[in-house]
């Protein structure tokens, strides 16, 4: 809440400092906010979520990335296709680095959206089901 300060010790020798909560009063006084409880936070930087390109990017997301992909280049090494998505993501609004571009293929692959074939080369196989 906004509206409510919190006030705790930081640094205190030799006494207990209970932590209270007041918020400022329509007569612009200070005043206990009674019940008040604050949420424990955890020290450091909050815990982001592990991207996943199955959750994180729609069917239709990936369709139209694809098509953009592969309607250049019938068939992709693996450092030119991870180059090819983190260009053309962008574009369906998902912002891609060498990490998640790295954990989309490997999804690609795994749903069979994009096939190695013929040695060592990438194709996108459209009739994929997401």
């Amino acid at each position: 809440n906004s509206d409510i300060s919190h006030v705790s010790a930081m640094h205190i020798r030799a006494m207990d400092f209970e932590p209270f909560a007041f918020r400022i009063n329509d007569r612009a006084l200070p005043e206990l906010a009674e019940g008040y409880k604050l949420e424990a936070r955890k020290p450091g930087r909050p815990v982001e979520e592990k991207f996943d390109p199955h959750k994180d990017i729609s069917e239709q997301q990936h369709r139209i990335a694809l098509e953009a992909v592969f309607g250049l280049k019938e068939e992709y090494g693996y450092k030119e296709l991870e180059e090819a998505l983190i260009k053309v993501y962008p574009t369906v609004g998902i912002k891609l680095n060498h990490q998640k571009a790295v954990t989309l293929i490997t999804m690609l692959r795994n749903k069979r959206m994009v096939v190695q074939e013929n040695g060592r080369k990438y194709s996108f196989k459209p009739d994929f089901h997401y």
